[in-house]
């Protein structure tokens, strides 16, 4: 087809291709590629009436890559978490729009926190501590991963974070399971975030999960709990008096995680969280006061 056309029109073909492969979100995700070839929002995509073949051709090209079931994140090369755009892609964990949740609390646990101390385990990408020193120049972040993977990914991010004016964050080498993680900061630290591998063993996930999130950043174990167990242990260790942690988990876990929160004699105030969907989606405990 030649000559330029509406670009309602492909964005209608791309919904229309997508939801036949069963993407969950169809409209979005090809609005969303319509704007990643433009270089435009896709809240402006209004103002982009008419399209050239080039343009359509391109998007066409994505729109078959996603019907593949390829991550919309691998096409665009980058995700968003709080105020921040981060680099991802083959590799390493895609952050997901419930983590949102969870940072938004942390942030909100540190409004009255002069200069604190988090850390965030399990970073992955880096998202959450990178969306976290963004937000608080004042803060320290430390943010640790096991896979070499993963924290290549977070050191690119750190690195192009830092160059557009961000807070650096420490990145850090280690396991949740190690008993000297962090060692140094013990007691010292005001909030800890993680967003763990957690699916249980067994469970049925979507072709863009399965297929391109590396396993050991989805599945904990026969009961999703495997990795939880240490970070609740290192979160207990790590946080100051006062101090807060939120670990994100599967929606079967509303009752397993807050449980073993509560289990440690030295956290309090154990809560339960629900998504955007209404399901559990993560549990948040403070260190008791001395």
């Amino acid at each position: 087809m030649t000559g330029r056309l509406p670009l309602r029109v492909t964005i209608l073909a791309a919904e229309r291709r997508l939801a036949d492969a069963g993407v969950a979100s169809p409209r979005v995700d090809a609005e969303l590629l319509a704007a990643h070839v433009l270089g435009v929002e896709r809240t402006r995509l209004a103002l982009v009436p008419l399209v050239d073949p080039p343009v359509r051709d391109a998007i066409d090209r994505l729109v078959a890559e996603r019907a593949r079931r390829v991550p919309l994140q691998h096409l665009t090369g980058r995700v968003a978490m709080g105020s921040i755009t981060i680099m991802v892609g083959p590799g390493v964990f895609l952050p997901r729009l419930e983590t949102e949740l969870l940072l938004a609390w942390g942030l909100a646990e540190l409004e009255a926190v002069r200069r604190p101390t988090v850390v965030d385990l399990c970073t992955g990408s880096g998202a959450l501590a990178l969306a976290v020193a963004a937000a608080r120049p004042d803060a320290t972040v430390h943010a640790v991963d096991l896979d070499p993977a993963a924290l290549a990914w977070a050191r690119r991010n750190a690195e192009h974070r830092s160059a557009a004016g961000d807070t650096p964050i420490r990145l850090h080498a280690g396991d949740v399971a190690d008993p000297d993680l962090l060692s140094d900061l013990d007691g010292r630290v005001d909030l800890v975030l993680c967003n763990p591998p957690y699916v249980p063993l067994g469970t049925e996930v979507p072709p863009e999960v399965a297929e391109y999130d590396p396993g050991q950043a989805v599945f904990g174990g026969p009961d999703g709990l495997d990795a939880i167990r240490h970070v609740v242990r290192c979160a207990a260790r790590l946080l100051a008096p006062g101090g807060r942690v939120a670990i994100e988990h599967d929606d079967t876990h509303g009752e397993s995680v807050p449980a073993l929160l509560a289990a440690r004699r030295l956290l309090t105030d154990v809560t339960d969280h629900v998504d955007l969907a209404g399901r559990p989606r993560f549990a948040t405990a403070s260190r008791k006061a001395l």
